[in-house]
């Protein structure tokens, strides 16, 4: 009989969950973990995991049941399920479903059990929305409040699921090139338009809203452009840079019947309203003062939109989610490789987007090919000897900043090439000071904000065409970078511990390659030294993907040379 000690799962009364990696079933039991919970941190073997009402509410947009999720903390855990937890867990996941808002005659209401709509009416912030209580199971709210009321439900822990239906918008005639042409070896790959299914389902609770989950390289951008030619109406995209608005049009033009003269580019010197338009969230929220009013938000009322792509939505700036609250008729759909908010504003992508409505783990893409498979490792390299002094007696965020450009660094980094010299590689920081002088003593192009968009694009187009094949770049390169023959990537700093960039960096490499289908991510840390904190950090949503960090130490002097890391 298999002995429950021997369980990887400890469960907690307030939610927490500890995975000890050293156990049977540990991975069975994270692959089923991560659809319901969200990793905190992790020290050695064991990774801690938090069951939020916001996990469980996507869970339960995908079709969990609370009885699944109580079902397997029972399977994998390793002591009794605290009575608290399954409360908890059930009081959670039973809100979900039972409020609802509809559309009557050019009124929203909000349906809801008697009990539930009780509970509600003791908020005194609720009360502001309601315009008129018909009876104890519907009321009349106020016009205009769908987005924000629905934000002030999920912030007092009440889901509430939004029928109230979408106007179609301008029509759009658009169709993929690959079924109505048959000139093209495109075709959708099944996650893809499963993916576009569930997003499209016109009669389901949520279909028409919400957010699609894909690794980086597994093919984000053709899931939008498939709902943009599915709904056949007229589409705005809001996009992370204009490399990305760049590389959305050229998608579009290439997968599609769209025409050139269909799509307009907003931003810099270009501002195209057309029937697909592609902007920046950063002209959105450009102004001439922290007072004035933001220029281009205007865009949002330019056309009869039908559908909202928000590319990167994990990055979706404040003043972009108001005018989302307002913008609850129109389609909506979100694309992200990480559903992960440093600023703590997931509530509002799933309220104002919408929930998860797809998402696929990372090693599964990697198991079926559809992206690179990636080897993970941390290098510690310790201080030079003139560095160590200036480090103890320096103030905390300049302890950060002589970490992250520790000297001893570029040695590692030019063995790394040596041992990686037929590769394409990327080497990422984000301090400028360091990357010069590493461009100086490498030779190889620099590539920061400071360079004009034309040059960028030809280094791109140099790299991808392997005339560069090393390439230093600054935090320009986190998002929406085409770099799909990268093959290494060497990181010397990042900011602090954020979870998001580590990921994005890392997605730099996921495309898939020819022939021998491998990458390998190297996060170069400071030995003793804050940066080794913020460095957990950073990985702890790759440990959650099933990407494990083979840590190593220069095993060095750095001010001697470069010996062989230890292996």
């Amino acid at each position: 009989m298999y002995d429950s000690h021997h369980h990887p799962l400890i469960v907690q009364s307030d939610l927490a969950v500890l995975l000890d990696e050293s156990k049977p079933n540990a991975q069975a039991a994270r692959e089923k973990l991560v659809q319901f919970a969200e990793t905190v941190k992790r020290a050695g073997s064991v990774h801690t995991f938090k069951i939020t009402a916001l996990t469980l509410w996507n869970a339960a947009a995908a079709g969990m049941a609370a009885e699944d999720v109580i079902q397997c903390l029972k399977q994998f855990g390793r002591y009794e399920l605290p009575f608290q937890a399954e409360a908890s867990i059930k009081r959670l996941m039973g809100r979900y479903g039972r409020l609802s808002l509809i559309s009557e005659a050019g009124k929203l209401y909000l349906q809801g059990e008697p009990e539930v709509l009780g509970q509600l009416a003791g908020h005194a912030s609720v009360g502001s929305f309601v315009k008129h209580r018909e009876n104890p199971d519907r009321w009349e709210l106020e016009a205009g409040c769908r987005g924000s009321f629905k934000q002030e439900l999920t912030r007092l822990g009440y889901p509430v699921i939004d029928r109230a239906g979408f106007h179609l918008g301008e029509e759009l005639q658009v169709q993929l090139r690959g079924q109505t042409l048959g000139n093209r070896h495109f075709s959708l790959r099944d996650y893809q338009r499963e993916a576009v299914d569930r997003f499209y389902q016109e009669e389901a609770v949520h279909g028409g809203c919400g957010v699609v989950v894909l690794p980086c390289g597994a093919g984000k951008t053709v899931v939008g452009i498939a709902a943009l030619a599915r709904l056949g109406r007229a589409t705005l995209i809001l996009t992370s840079n204009n490399t990305s608005v760049r590389q959305w049009r050229d998608e579009l033009l290439d997968k599609t019947t769209l025409t050139s003269e269909e799509i307009g580019q907003y931003g810099g010197a270009l501002k195209q309203v057309r029937p697909v338009t592609i902007a920046t969230y950063q002209i959105l929220t450009h102004r001439k003062s922290k007072d004035s009013a933001f220029s281009h938000m205007k865009l949002f009322s330019e056309r009869d939109w039908g559908l909202i792509i928000y590319d990167e939505v994990h990055l979706l700036p404040a003043p972009v989610f108001r005018m989302t609250a307002e913008l609850q008729a129109t389609r909506r759909l979100g694309l992200t490789a990480t559903l992960v908010r440093e600023d703590g504003c997931a509530e509002d992508v799933y309220s104002l987007i919408g929930p998860k409505q797809y998402d696929m783990q990372w090693k599964t893409a990697e198991a079926g090919s559809y992206i690179a498979s990636v080897s993970c490792t941390e290098i510690r390299v310790p201080l030079t000897k003139e560095k160590e002094q200036q480090y103890h007696e320096a103030t905390a965020r300049s302890k950060l900043r002589l970490a992250a450009e520790n000297p001893g660094k570029i040695p590692v980094v030019r063995e790394l090439l040596q041992t990686h010299a037929d590769k394409p590689t990327l080497i990422i920081g984000q301090y400028l000071n360091q990357l010069h002088e590493l461009a100086h003593e490498l030779q190889a192009p620099l590539l920061t904000g400071e360079i004009p968009q034309h040059e960028r694009q030809v280094l791109y187009e140099r790299f991808k065409a392997g005339e560069i094949k090393v390439l230093i770049v600054s935090k320009v390169a986190n998002f929406a970078v085409d770099l799909p023959d990268a093959s290494v990537a060497i990181q010397l700093s990042g900011s602090f511990g954020s979870r998001q960039e580590e990921a994005q960096r890392i997605g730099r490499l996921l495309r898939p390659k020819q022939g021998d289908n491998s990458a390998w991510f190297y996060s170069l840390v400071t030995e003793r030294t804050k940066e080794t904190e913020f460095a957990v950090k950073r990985q702890v949503f790759m440990l959650e993907q099933g990407y494990p960090y083979d840590r190593r130490s220069s095993g060095i002097d750095p001010s001697s040379g470069w010996e062989a890391v230890n292996r």
